[in-house]
C-alpha cells in the first residue's frame, strides 16, 4: 500500500492567494540562545496551502470547519485526471463514472504551478455547470490541485456558493504531481479551529488494497 502526502508545506515561501495573509514564522525561543526549548510563532490565513473550506466560508448560516463530520473526510475517493487547460467543464464531468462517488479529486495542470515562483492568475478551475453538475450526482467533497475551485477574479463566485450551499466540503490547494487517477483512501483533516471559514489541513491518499 502507497501513501501520497499531497499537501503544501507551509514556509515562507508558499504561494498564498493575492488578498489572503503571507505566511510568517517567527522562533520566539531558541535552544541554541539558552531557552530550555524551541518555539515558533505562527501566522498565516485559514485558506493556506493545502486547505478546507467550510460551507461557512461564502454561506453565512453554513456549518464551521469544526463542524464538518469527519466521515466527510476520510474514506473513499477518486482522483480523475482532467486534460482541460483552462477549466472544469460539463462536458469534461459528464463522462465520469461518479455513480456513489462522494469524494472526487481533479488532478489538472495546476499541479505543475506549485513550482513557479508566483501565484499564477489563470490556473484551472470548475465551472459553475460543471459544479451543478457534481452535486446532482452526490458528490460531497470536491479536491482540486490549486488555492481555488473559482475562477480568479470571478464575482459573485459561483462555483464555491454552489458547492457550499449545497453542504458541499472543497479542498483546495492539493499537489497531486505523483497521483495516478485512480481510487485512494482520503484522509483530509483540518485544525479544529472553533467558528472558522477554513483551515489548512495535512491531507493524504492511500492507493487501494
Amino acid at each position: 500500500m502507497n501513501i501520497y502526502d499531497v499537501t503544501l508545506t507551509i514556509s515562507e515561501k508558499l504561494i498564498t492567494w493575492p488578498s489572503d495573509p503571507t505566511v510568517s514564522i517567527r522562533k520566539t525561543r531558541l535552544i541554541s540562545q539558552g531557552n530550555s526549548c524551541n518555539v515558533s510563532e505562527l501566522k498565516f490565513g485559514s485558506h493556506c496551502g493545502t486547505h478546507i473550506d467550510a460551507p461557512y466560508h461564502f454561506e453565512e448560516n453554513g456549518i464551521r470547519i469544526d463542524q464538518i463530520p469527519l466521515d466527510f473526510l476520510t474514506g473513499n475517493a477518486t482522483v480523475f485526471d482532467i486534460k482541460n487547460k483552462e477549466k472544469i467543464d460539463l462536458e469534461d464531468v459528464k463522462p465520469l463514472q461518479l455513480k456513489d462517488k462522494k469524494r472526487v479529486i481533479f488532478k489538472t495542470v495546476n499541479s505543475a504551478y506549485w513550482k513557479l515562483p508566483e501565484f499564477k492568475k489563470d490556473f484551472v478551475y470548475i465551472a459553475k455547470e460543471a459544479a451543478r453538475y457534481l452535486v446532482e450526482s452526490g458528490v460531497k467533497v470536491v479536491g482540486i490541485d490549486y488555492l481555488s475551485v473559482e475562477k480568479f477574479g470571478n464575482k459573485p463566485a459561483d462555483t464555491h456558493h454552489i458547492f457550499l450551499r449545497n453542504g458541499v466540503v472543497l479542498i483546495e490547494g492539493l499537489d497531486l504531481s505523483n497521483v495516478k487517477a485512480g481510487d485512494y483512501e482520503l484522509i483530509a483533516l483540518p485544525l479544529k479551529i472553533k467558528d472558522c471559514d477554513g483551515s489548512p489541513a495535512r491531507v493524504i491518499l492511500r492507493s487501494m488494497p
